[in-house]
């Protein structure tokens, strides 16, 4: 089916979370597809800016993501994540990417503000959702600590003044977390829901335990993003294939069960997820 605006998956999902996973390989975008099939839900395929720097541009992964978007039965959206550059965003719109996350966070208040803005203007002329970082989500050796919180007021002045339609926000998650024992701050995510106009989302949000996803969702949060958990069950499929043949060389042979645990990883959030 062709790409779904995120305003609809998120309307889809309600009042679960809508779940928004980060594609590294062809078998990451294969495998999410393959269990918002399975699953019956919505979902959204995510390629970081950094990701884009491994494939040499985002143009490779994107237009295979864009390709498995439109050929699979589920509603889904693929969606730019983290970009630092206007250049980034423009390219991704370009290459047919309607949903696009612009990270300012590292920037003073004042510098967020303006450059959010002029890239929220410049997308929803094209049509484009767009998602903004207030603050800096820990685990990505900036200058806030995972402790930092999101303030309701200023998150609440930063949505009017950028006009963005999602934000991401700090509440207690960390990025790249191997450990499921991040402690989110619900009363701030429901304070966050009530002052804040737009959907609300989790990024770092593989080292929270299920019940803690669940509770998050049940509190206000909106969008939640992972990564990492997907990444540690597709490591752990080839680790197990190679290490049970010496002789094995074939891609494929191991891949495949590389695809097949995020595969199923993927299901279980997404179960997780819905409510």
């Amino acid at each position: 089916m062709p790409l779904t605006p995120v305003p609809e998956l998120i309307a889809a999902a309600r009042p679960g979370g809508l779940g928004a996973f980060n594609v590294i390989t062809l078998e990451h975008a294969e495998a999410i597809a393959a269990a918002a099939e399975a699953a019956n839900c919505p979902a959204v395929l995510q390629i970081s800016e950094n990701t884009a720097a491994y494939h040499g541009g985002p143009a490779p992964l994107a237009l295979a993501c864009l390709r498995i978007a439109a050929d699979s039965t589920a509603p889904l959206a693929v969606h730019l994540d983290h970009a630092t550059t206007f250049d980034l965003v423009r390219t991704a719109v370009d290459l047919g990417i309607t949903s696009v996350m612009y990270d300012g966070s590292a920037l003073d208040y004042a510098a967020n503000v303006a450059a959010t803005a002029d890239i929220a203007a410049w997308c929803h002329a094209r049509g484009v959702f767009v998602e903004a970082e207030l603050g800096e989500v820990g685990g990505k050796d900036g200058a806030h600590a995972p402790g930092v919180r999101t303030d309701p007021a200023e998150a609440a002045e930063f949505v009017a003044a950028t006009t963005v339609d999602a934000l991401a926000v700090a509440v207690g998650s960390s990025h790249a977390m191997h450990t499921r024992t991040a402690e989110l701050d619900n009363d701030l995510i429901t304070r966050l829901s009530a002052k804040v106009p737009v959907p609300l989302v989790l990024h770092g949000s593989s080292g929270v335990p299920d019940a803690g996803l669940r509770a998050a969702v049940e509190h206000g949060m909106t969008k939640i993003n992972l990564a990492t958990r997907l990444n540690q069950a597709m490591t752990a499929a080839v680790r197990a294939a190679l290490g049970g043949s010496e002789t094995l060389s074939d891609p494929r042979k191991y891949l495949a069960p590389g695809r097949t645990a995020i595969q199923r990883e993927v299901e279980h959030l997404l179960g997780v997820l819905a409510r």
